[in-house]
């Protein structure tokens, strides 16, 4: 299991996000500080950091710097309320591996989480993006969908919700584990937003492949 540092004194937001990372299969570390944080990241391997820029204590990217001048390459994810070319620029050249400005949909940020994951993989090539299932391919990188050698265009809730499936093959997911992993937030118990988007994911990509499991949820076959 991937264990993945949050950096973030945003409470709200810091909650949201550790919940998704929680119910998408990682281990997480939430820290508010950045002193502290960066006292952590020195003391643990992590996989993969999330890191906010402003913090208390010192900002993300001079505890980005402090990281990286003592060697350590984890993947950095830099979150920022602030949107000008000169701040990602500095985020990106300070070495991050990528950044996302607020708000954000935690599907995108989980798609990122993934791929910088894989690209930490040893001996990660092409194939190791793309997930599989029968005639159907689903290509991280590229964001491209596929069925019989024909291209699907899928929004990037569809895209997250045909991921998640493909990534629990033929296990069966409660409409709340499909919200956690998706959405990686609470709706309202009485919405039908999953069956919404699973019926528009089942008119592009085959009726057939997401079957309903009365009274559980839903399962990829």
């Amino acid at each position: 299991m991937s264990h993945i540092l949050l950096v973030e004194d945003d409470p709200r937001i810091s909650a949201f996000i550790i919940k998704g990372l929680k119910s998408s299969g990682y281990a997480a570390t939430h820290e508010e500080n950045g002193k502290v944080a960066y006292a952590v990241a020195k003391a643990v391997e992590f996989d993969l950091i999330i890191l906010d820029i402003g913090l208390p204590g010192i900002d993300g990217f001079t505890l980005m710097q402090k990281l990286r001048a003592e060697g350590i390459t984890t993947p950095i994810i830099m979150l920022t309320a602030r949107d000008s070319v000169s701040d990602t620029v500095q985020g990106l050249e300070s070495g991050a591996n990528d950044y996302m400005t607020k708000p954000f949909q935690f599907a995108e940020l989980l798609a990122r989480i993934r791929l910088r994951l894989a690209d930490r993989s040893p001996g990660s090539d092409a194939a190791a993006y793309v997930l599989q299932a029968g005639d159907l391919s689903l290509d991280l990188r590229t964001r491209e969908v596929q069925t019989a050698g024909a291209p699907v265009e899928l929004t990037s809730r569809e895209f997250a919700l045909l991921e998640t499936f493909l990534r629990h093959h033929n296990q069966v997911l409660s409409r709340e584990q499909l919200l956690g992993m998706v959405w990686g937030m609470d709706f309202d118990p009485n919405s039908n937003i999953v069956d919404v988007y699973i019926r528009a994911l089942r008119k592009k990509i085959g009726e057939g492949r997401i079957v309903t499991v009365r009274g559980t949820g839903y399962k990829f076959q």
